[in-house]
């Protein structure tokens, strides 16, 4: 991941690819319990469409997307304080949420937060880029 120009989106030009989408992506996810929410919402999601397609139950098929969009939607709104970025690249933001998923399974998620934050500049306190005020752009 490379944030030595910046955070595409946010503190840099927008992101032209998926693999500058991914900081950007990280940037809007940087409170630890929209993480988790998304990390729990798009594991749920995983096994009620697995179940559904193994049991053939259309009504949990139809159920995933919900499971798993419905509650990271809410932590974007409530605790990031901003809009989720499926809004804006809802194929790049599918992929990026199974990344998050990996990623924090195999424990290698925090080290791509923590770039994204110095690169940003944000102090300990600033949890979210809401918190760090105008001088970054919120999605």
């Amino acid at each position: 991941m490379d944030v030595t120009n910046g955070v595409p989106g946010v503190n840099a030009p927008d992101p032209g690819s998926y693999e500058e989408f991914w900081p950007y992506y990280v940037s809007q996810h940087l409170h630890p319990a929209t993480r988790a929410i998304h990390v729990g919402a798009t594991s749920a999601a995983m096994a009620c469409g697995a179940t559904g397609i193994l049991t053939f139950n259309p009504f949990l098929v139809a159920a995933a997307p919900v499971i798993g969009y419905g509650p990271a939607w809410i932590s974007h709104f409530a605790i990031e304080k901003n809009k989720p970025a499926s809004f804006g690249h809802p194929f790049w933001s599918f992929r990026a949420d199974l990344r998050q998923v990996r990623k924090f399974f195999t424990g290698r998620l925090e080290a791509d937060v923590q770039q994204v934050r110095k690169a940003l500049r944000l102090h300990p306190g600033q949890r979210t880029l809401a918190e760090a005020g105008p001088r970054l752009r919120a999605a």
